[in-house]
């Protein structure tokens, strides 16, 4: 009697597992920014932020020591190390999304990209990315552009930005673009142009796959943003080559053209969100976290603000 009771029982819990819908939470990473770190309380308090408001779990990925690797230690190193720990990461284990801020996201996309043996990346969600370079020093780090004192320091850094010590020895020396010093740029630099797979004859398949594998990549754009030259670069747009003038806009430059990492390909499939919100570099308010940021971390598909694919003028119904 007993023994028909329970064996009921077990029938009873298995038919009701069955008809309820269970949702696993994706957990996510949250890669910072240059000069700072995990421990502090701009990126602990987002990252417990976003977990709050998504309701996901929510990792901050630390590189070495934060601070002072964030500046000195070369991209391709600290994407190395983010693909380890991430491999070692069992609840990462089944896939996950990553949320980026500034030159994190390059670190992030050495994840999407470079990162043999890693978990899926599902959603990508960058905040003030430099995604297809700087071409010099943000004004927010070295005050007015026409300050001599900024001038000279600025001339000084291009004059042997592409030199090996300074490719190895200084982060931002990995995406420092020069418009008009494109052969050095392209022979030199250590991580931007394989990243953007921009070299001829030296295009990487097995990185376009990877990066066009995601779900959905959101760029976000901060409209006062003074720390990315030119601003949008958040949204892969540059200058051409060979002019500090004309902007070129994500689909003007032969990236997306000629689709060398898959961005066009993701584009075309409805999977990428070109979002623009007021505020400086990487500031973001509340709401605009909730509205662009937290459904790529839920379980559900979520409805973004749409742009004109030509223009990346909002939409509006």
């Amino acid at each position: 009697m007993k023994k028909g009771l329970k064996r009921s029982c077990v029938m009873v819990v298995v038919t009701f597992l069955a008809m309820v819908d269970i949702s696993v939470s994706v957990p996510f990473i949250m890669l910072h920014g240059i000069a700072s770190q995990c421990s502090d309380n701009t990126n602990a308090n987002f990252t417990q932020l976003l977990t709050d408001l998504s309701g996901s779990p929510g990792f901050c990925l630390e590189i070495g020591n934060g601070v002072i690797n964030s500046m000195f230690l070369p991209l391709t190193q600290q994407a190395e190390i983010a693909c380890e720990n991430v491999k070692q990461m069992k609840e990462l284990s089944q896939g996950y999304n990553i949320v980026g801020r500034s030159q994190g996201n390059l670190v992030a996309r050495g994840l999407i990209e470079f990162c043999d043996g890693g978990p899926p990346v599902f959603n990508y969600i960058s905040l003030a990315g430099p995604h297809a370079g700087i071409s010099s020093l943000p004004r927010g780090l070295c005050g007015l552009t026409s300050d001599p004192a900024c001038k000279k320091f600025n001339e000084l850094i291009k004059g042997a930005l592409y030199s090996e010590t300074i490719q190895d020895h200084l982060a931002p020396s990995g995406y420092y673009k020069i418009p008009n010093d494109m052969k050095q740029y392209l022979e030199r630099s250590k991580y931007l142009p394989k990243l953007n797979n921009e070299i001829p004859n030296q295009r990487n398949q097995t990185y376009k796959d990877r990066f066009t594998s995601l779900h959905n990549l959101v760029l976000v754009k901060f409209q006062d943003d003074e720390v990315i030259t030119p601003n949008d670069s958040t949204w892969f747009g540059f200058y051409p080559d060979g002019e500090f003038e004309t902007l070129l806009s994500a689909n003007q430059t032969k990236l997306y053209t000629e689709d060398w990492i898959g961005l066009k390909t993701l584009d075309d499939a409805g999977k990428v969100k070109f979002v623009s919100v007021p505020g400086g570099h990487v500031r973001m308010a509340e709401e605009d976290v909730v509205k662009y940021v937290v459904p790529y971390l839920q379980n559900q598909q979520p409805a973004a603000q749409s742009f004109n694919r030509k223009t990346k003028e909002p939409l509006h119904p």
